[in-house]
């Protein structure tokens, strides 16, 4: 998107109202994408600030070669990723200012009430699923999270996760039969009947 570009290359020389422009385009897709992976409005409302002030500080070594939205995305799961406790941050008021160190830029996230069609799933598959995907490892989290959830291309995964279409297939797959084997358990320990056909349309193969 042109418009997106222009806007970036002006933020690039300092324009704060040229980034303040780009995190409202871009808050409602980088908050949902935190919330599918922290689990936590909480978290969430953190993670999408670090990944605002994260890409104003770096927006000189964004090239604009990817798209800007897959690089907030890179950003967010890179956070996510290496954050080595779930502790929840200091609350911060979402009408305040956010300091770069660099100055401040003005900017509000939305919230779960705000996007409903962030509730993918209902009922107890969904309290299951949520179950589950809290028990896997990051990576399979995240990958799972970045394809069935948000809907990116395996290439968009790619570039995301920084490898290749190779890595993200078998990432994929391994995701998904750990997510299987524990929503399955999960249903047996607590005696849920859950349709095949419903399981499956989450975690077995799709297209590319």
């Amino acid at each position: 998107m042109e418009a997106v570009r222009q806007l970036v290359e002006k933020a690039k020389k300092n324009d704060k109202a040229a980034f303040e422009r780009l995190v409202l385009l871009y808050q409602k897709r980088v908050y949902n994408l935190a919330l599918k992976l922290t689990g936590s409005v909480q978290d969430a409302q953190d993670l999408a600030q670090e990944v605002f002030v994260r890409a104003f500080r770096s927006l000189g070594a964004f090239r604009q070669e990817a798209d800007f939205g897959t690089w907030l995305h890179r950003i967010a799961v890179n956070i996510w990723l290496n954050s080595r406790r779930r502790a929840v941050v200091p609350t911060v008021s979402l009408d305040q200012q956010v300091d770069t160190g660099e100055g401040t830029v003005n900017r509000e996230v939305g919230t779960l009430a705000d996007e409903p069609e962030t509730v993918v799933m209902a009922g107890e598959l969904s309290e299951l699923l949520q179950k589950a995907l809290e028990q896997l490892p990051r990576e399979q989290k995240a990958v799972l999270v970045l394809r069935e959830l948000e809907g990116l291309s395996y290439g968009e995964i790619a570039a995301v996760m920084n490898c290749s279409l190779g890595t993200v297939r078998s990432r994929l797959s391994r995701a998904r039969e750990a997510l299987r084997r524990q929503v399955v358990e999960r249903a047996r320990q607590e005696r849920i009947h859950i349709p095949g056909g419903k399981l499956a349309c989450v975690v077995e193969s799709d297209k590319k």
